[in-house]
């Protein structure tokens, strides 16, 4: 039941396994352990002994079969914010070794809703002009965290980005909350021009989607980037033409 979010925190399967299975039977026996958690008992003496490196479990010494009970589960805090200060403390050397070796050109695929917070996270460390062809609100799909969208929002605030977005017409119909919500100057794209793909302009970047819905990424979706400057240029002077071409009335600032 709770295994998983133990591996998510960086315990093994079998190390969930047995950190569940202590935190709900107390203290317990290796022979108990193995049993409960269908975990062979050598594969057990290994986990526990990761775990007792961990400070996630103690032992109890008596006659007989040893017993091991689990840490209060406020430890498991303490080894998430362990990590992350340790992440912490290198993150400024590795953002500035990253950013001295900036893709010139490259073509590459996100996947699924983290491929998706993965290209939001580009267009913020970009932080340029962004131009939306084909928009769908998808910012605001529902399995986004609202705490991530809040800070991605700040953040391209905090850095000025402007947005231009020729928005599907569908946007405007069915969620008109996303017009005001993603702010710049906006158009919306005439009924006929529907379609199911989204293409995004920002810096050097050419990203577009397929086979999405209106403020709906989905789970299984996929993205393609292009980074390559000529292109990005190329794809913001069609994107004028479009831009020009579009009715104004629905234009604003």
């Amino acid at each position: 039941m709770y295994s998983p979010i133990f591996e998510q925190i960086g315990l093994s399967p079998n190390e969930a396994k047995i950190y569940e299975t202590l935190i709900k039977s107390g203290e317990t026996s290796v022979s108990t352990i193995a049993k409960q958690g269908n975990i062979h008992r050598r594969n057990v003496y290994d986990a526990l002994n990761r775990l007792l490196e961990k400070g996630l479990v103690f032992q109890i010494f008596q006659k007989g079969e040893n017993i091991y009970r689990a840490v209060h589960p406020n430890k498991l805090l303490e080894v998430v914010t362990e990590k992350q200060r340790a992440l912490q403390n290198i993150l400024p050397r590795l953002t500035q070794l990253y950013e001295t070796k900036p893709a010139t050109e490259a073509a590459y695929i996100y996947k699924g809703i983290e491929g998706f917070k993965n290209y939001m996270r580009d267009v913020a460390r970009i932080g340029e002009e962004t131009y939306f062809l084909g928009a769908k609100g998808l910012w605001f799909t529902p399995t986004i965290d609202q705490r991530f969208l809040r800070d991605f929002q700040k953040e391209m605030a905090r850095k000025k980005v402007n947005y231009y977005t020729l928005y599907d017409h569908r946007v405007s119909e069915t969620l008109p909350d996303v017009l005001k919500k993603v702010g710049g100057q906006y158009k919306i794209l005439p009924k006929e021009y529907s379609t199911s793909a989204v293409l995004d302009i920002f810096g050097d970047h050419v990203v577009t989607f397929t086979s999405v819905d209106v403020g709906n990424f989905g789970e299984n979706g996929t993205i393609f980037v292009m980074i390559n400057q000529e292109l990005a240029d190329s794809f913001k002077t069609w994107f004028q033409m479009l831009w020009d071409w579009c009715p104004d009335k629905k234009a604003k600032k």
